[in-house]
């Protein structure tokens, strides 16, 4: 699983059409600053229409974590990287995550370690 934090900046607008074997598809890119010195801005596609509604109520400059696969295909000898959103967490939500994970025990046993 590969996941990194930044702000978002700015989606495109959603692209539709209709495949060889008849069927409806959608995409959406977005793009993210992580805010590191070299290449800071990485851009993620969104496929599908319930993908696209993961970006429903996140706004500009907002602080994100994103959840993504990276493919790479080839094509004519050149090889095409992309990198895939399947989940975005925004601050709030990676609060409340946070609080579960990081419980912090209040009873200490004789040798004043606490587990």
């Amino acid at each position: 699983m590969l996941k990194i934090k930044g702000k978002f900046i700015k989606a495109t607008t959603t692209q539709t059409g209709t495949s060889k074997a008849g069927k409806e598809w959608s995409k959406k890119s977005f793009v993210i600053d992580t805010g590191s010195q070299y290449n800071p801005e990485i851009a993620f596609g969104l496929f599908g229409v319930d993908k696209i509604a993961l970006l429903q109520g996140i706004e500009q400059g907002q602080e994100i974590e994103v959840y993504f696969n990276l493919s790479s295909r080839e094509y004519k000898g050149n090889y095409y990287t992309s990198a895939d959103a399947w989940k975005i967490d925004t601050a709030d939500d990676a609060a409340l995550h946070n609080t579960a994970d990081n419980v912090i025990p209040t009873e200490i046993d004789d040798n004043g370690l606490p587990f």
